[in-house]
C-alpha cells in the first residue's frame, strides 16, 4: 500500500495569499491570521513550514512553532503490548477519510479545534489526492485513525484518535511504516506532547525544520 501516489495527486489553483515567512512567527507560534483553507492555501503553507489552527472560535491562525515536533521514521518505540495489541486490528489506507477526521474533531476531546470548516477543507484535499488517512478497525467498526497531508518526501501529521485502546498508536505506526517505505523523510507533528514522546517524536530548532522541509518537498524529477 502507498500513501498518496504521485499519479493521483492532481493540479490545484496557486495560493492567492502572500503567506508570511516562518520564521516570522511570535513567541506563541503564529505567524499570522485569516487567509482561508482552499487547497491552493494549504499547500502553500506546508510547503513553506506553516499550518493551521484556529486560534480561538473562527479565528483562523497560521503557525510556525519553535521547537518542532517530528517523529523519526526510523525511531518510532513500538513496544512488545503494541506488537501484541496490533494482531486485533485490520489496518486500511484512504478508506474513511472523513470519518478519522469526525473521529479526530469529537467535541469532547479537550483543546479541539477540528471544525466543519476544516473537515470540509481537508476532506477535499483528500479528493484531490493531497491529503490520507490510515485506519485501525475492531470487529469492523473504526476504532482509530490517523490523517495528515502528503507533499513528496513530506507528510505532515495533523491529528489521530481512538475509540479502542491503541487503536490509534497502530494506525500511526502503520502509517510510518508505509511513508518510510514510500520514501518520506519528514513526519511533522507540530508540537511534542508526553504521548507523542514516548512514541519517538523529538523536537527540533525551527532554522533546522525548515531545512529539511525544503529538501523534502522537492518534487522529484520523473
Amino acid at each position: 500500500m502507498s500513501i498518496g501516489p504521485v499519479p493521483y495527486r492532481r493540479p490545484v489553483p496557486p495560493c492567492r495569499w502572500e503567506l508570511p515567512p516562518a520564521t516570522a512567527a511570535d513567541d506563541h507560534g503564529v505567524v499570522g491570521l485569516g487567509a482561508d483553507l482552499e487547497p491552493g492555501t494549504l499547500l502553500a503553507a506546508y510547503r513553506s513550514g506553516l499550518f493551521p489552527m484556529n486560534l480561538r472560535r473562527d479565528v483562523l491562525a497560521w503557525w510556525s512553532p519553535n521547537p518542532r515536533g517530528i517523529l523519526p521514521l526510523d525511531a518510532m518505540h513500538v513496544s512488545r503490548s503494541l506488537r501484541r495489541a496490533a494482531h486485533k486490528f485490520d489496518v486500511t489506507v484512504d478508506e474513511a477519510f472523513e470519518d478519522v477526521m469526525r473521529g479526530c474533531a469529537d467535541a469532547r476531546r479537550p483543546h479541539g479545534w477540528i471544525d466543519e470548516s476544516f473537515i470540509a477543507a481537508y476532506t477535499r484535499l483528500h479528493h484531490l489526492g493531497w491529503a490520507h488517512s490510515v485506519e485501525a478497525w475492531h470487529e469492523g467498526r473504526l476504532a482509530g485513525g490517523v490523517y495528515g497531508v502528503r507533499i513528496a518526501r513530506f507528510f505532515a501529521g495533523e491529528s489521530m484518535f481512538h475509540r479502542v485502546s491503541d487503536a490509534s498508536k497502530v494506525a500511526l505506526w502503520a502509517a510510518v511504516d508505509l511513508l518510510r517505505m514510500d520514501g518520506v523523510v519528514l513526519f511533522d507533528v507540530q508540537w511534542t506532547t508526553p504521548h507523542l514522546t514516548s512514541l519517538g517524536a523529538v523536537d527540533l530548532p525551527r532554522d533546522e525544520y525548515l531545512r529539511r522541509l525544503a529538501s523534502a518537498v522537492h518534487e522529484p524529477e520523473e
